[in-house]
């Protein structure tokens, strides 16, 4: 199972307004860069992998892993499109994704990732051939020296690019190419179709053995309704519009606080659904911190799902409901006391 870190904490610079148009941010030490047409000579010349990189699973890290070794002495670079292509061909789908844009960076700076090039994915770019996606945005625009893919990609207008064309268009344009077996387990095949699946099922240590980390809900603590201070368990309330969301009900979780003045570390049970108790309401995210006291409204926490306890339950009073909070928070300090 994953190790009990400490992760570092980056703050995002946005560049001034006046800057060039591809809006570059940094996080840490990596450099976002968000449109191929213009971008800096420091920035070229990587050894990028390419794909979605939805949840930064064993199977992306392995490719991330060529591409560092494939040319270790060129900036490691990920290539990667927001939206989603997915969310961009069917945006009146069901929320799919395992981490938004901002958690996936800042995962992959974690994993010491030196250029993220996130693409923004529009109708230019989606109308482009593999053979002109190949030339203007891997070779004339990011200047790439090597490309790592898994064995499955496809690219360009309609998904008619594939590796073996992928290869050719490197050999005559000047960029290496490296296709990644895909990686499996005593579960299977490593995908993103297979993680969501677990989680579906209230099966997040599962999950976590194909991502290789527990999975992880990253947001901003917004305003509750303050029914759990009410109950004597407060709660930190975040938003999963966007997200894949998990089995509803409650689990034992780990929170990192990651600014603020009570940026941390500490357990915890969440609640992920719509609180039957109180009538239907917006599917959320509510935390409970275990021996904290404190203020976390607008900071920023990364909530890992580490056990289900239960389904969401509607009692018969809250008497009733504050009896099982108890029990819950007392299962999920045995569970987390032996990580």
């Amino acid at each position: 199972m994953p190790a009990r870190t400490t992760a570092r904490h980056h703050h995002f610079r946005r560049l001034p307004s006046c800057a060039a148009p591809d809006a570059r941010l940094t996080l840490g030490a990596m450099r976002i860069i968000r449109d191929y047409q213009f971008v800096e000579p420091r920035d070229r010349g990587a050894s990028a992998a390419i794909g979605n990189f939805d949840g930064v699973h064993l199977g992306h890290q392995a490719v991330i892993d060529l591409a560092r070794q494939a040319l270790p002495d060129a900036p490691l670079g990920i290539v990667t499109f927001e939206p989603h292509p997915r969310e961009f061909f069917h945006p009146d789908s069901k929320p799919f994704r395992l981490m938004g844009s901002a958690a996936r960076a800042s995962r992959l700076a974690k994993l010491g990732v030196d250029r993220l090039y996130e693409l923004n994915f529009n109708t230019a770019l989606a109308a482009l051939t593999p053979q002109a996606f190949a030339q203007k945005v891997l070779a004339d625009g990011l200047g790439l020296r090597h490309v790592v893919v898994g064995a499955d990609f496809c690219f360009g207008n309609h998904r008619a690019g594939t590796v073996s064309d992928l290869q050719r268009f490197g050999a005559e344009m000047g960029f290496g190419v490296t296709v990644a077996e895909l990686v499996e387990n005593a579960a299977g095949r490593v995908s993103s179709t297979s993680i969501r699946a677990a989680l579906t099922e209230g099966r997040p240590r599962d999950a976590a053995t194909q991502l290789g980390h527990w999975h992880r809900i990253e947001g901003t603590v917004i305003g509750g309704e303050q029914r759990g201070r009410e109950l004597g368990f407060p709660t930190a309330n975040m938003n999963i519009d966007g997200l894949h969301p998990p089995k509803f009900g409650v689990y034992a979780v780990l929170v990192e606080v990651t600014d603020g003045p009570h940026k941390g570390r500490y357990q915890g049970a969440a609640s992920i659904g719509v609180r039957p108790m109180f009538g239907t309401n917006h599917a959320n995210l509510e935390t409970y911190l275990l021996d904290f006291k404190g203020d976390l409204y607008g900071a920023n926490l990364s909530v890992a799902l580490v056990e289900y306890l239960r389904g969401e339950e509607k009692f018969d009073g809250l008497d009733a409901l504050i009896t099982q909070m108890h029990a819950d928070v007392a299962r999920t300090r045995q569970i987390l006391d032996t990580l």
